[in-house]
């Protein structure tokens, strides 16, 4: 996996409770063409497939279930979720991988992050590690 510092949303980031992840992206401004009626969309998941990654770096306890969603919006709170995965306590254990993921059409909001909502009672430990990726390794689970 290639990860760029500038493309992290979340560095080992310890989940105790609902949060944003600690970095969204700015994606910009979309300007007005010269010559042109209105701005960009510039929505990021068109075109070639843009990896994300999400695992867990400290497994978790106490809680249900964490949903992790891809969410963008006009500010950094984020807002409009993109796409979601709810995954149990027993997977939440330390180099899991959440399932395969994109940057999905839809992302033209201004900020792109993850937003990790707690289910059940708050955890004490977990953290996890998300960003977009040059290309995910597909071996986690052995040769």
């Amino acid at each position: 996996m290639i990860l760029s510092q500038q493309q992290i949303f979340s560095d080992a980031q310890a989940v105790t409770a609902t949060a944003v992840s600690t970095n969204v992206i700015d994606l910009g401004v979309r300007a007005t063409p010269y010559g042109g009626a209105a701005a960009l969309t510039g929505d990021k998941g068109k075109g070639n497939e843009i990896p994300l990654l999400v695992q867990v770096d400290e497994g978790f306890n106490n809680l249900t279930s964490l949903k992790v969603s891809v969410e963008t919006g006009a500010t950094t709170a984020l807002g409009t979720e993109l796409v979601s995965q709810t995954v149990l306590l027993a997977d939440l254990v330390a180099g899991w991988q959440f399932n395969e993921c994109d940057v999905p059409k839809g992302a033209v909001g201004r900020y792109l992050g993850m937003r990790y909502t707690v289910v059940g009672t708050a955890p004490t430990t977990g953290k996890i590690s998300a960003g977009i990726s040059m290309g995910n390794q597909t071996n986690q689970y052995g040769a």
